[in-house]
């Protein structure tokens, strides 16, 4: 929702005050709206970031992130200003009522897998046993992933 460049850029400004590092980061690129197709495409990108934060204080400091930028969650997969997910935190494995690591969509995704392939095509998901490229080479999701023109 709104200018969605700006909200990607002052996301990641808001991430780096709150002690999340921007090591590396993807192109940014368009898709179409994956699960409630009814909206405008989304843009994507991936970061790759260092932070003492655990991986608990991590995702309460990108949900107090979003609220600052004004998400609100009325309906899943609905418009949103902003949404960051955790995809991986390292080797970790973790699985709580409010925060699951690696994020349990990751190989279902193009639109996740395109930028990740982008900087992180060698790392291998845990479970999958699978490098990011093998993920995305797999992958059935057939929605349109390209780089965003500014």
């Amino acid at each position: 929702m709104g200018d969605r460049l700006a909200n990607l850029l002052q996301a990641k400004i808001l991430l780096e005050k709150n002690g999340i590092l921007v090591k590396e980061q993807s192109k940014i690129y368009e898709t179409a709206a994956w699960g409630n197709t009814n909206q405008p495409g989304f843009l994507n990108q991936v970061l790759i970031a260092k932070t003492i934060l655990t991986p608990v204080a991590l995702l309460q400091t990108i949900l107090n992130v979003e609220l600052q930028m004004g998400r609100q969650r009325f309906k899943k997969y609905g418009p949103r200003i902003i949404d960051i997910d955790i995809l991986f935190y390292n080797n970790e494995v973790l699985h709580t009522p409010d925060l699951v690591i690696p994020h349990p969509q990751i190989g279902n995704r193009r639109f996740v897998l395109v930028p990740l392939n982008e900087i992180a095509g060698y790392w291998v998901h845990p479970f999958e046993k699978k490098t990011v490229s093998q993920l995305l080479h797999d992958c059935a999701d057939q929605l349109d992933v390209t780089v965003f023109n500014k």
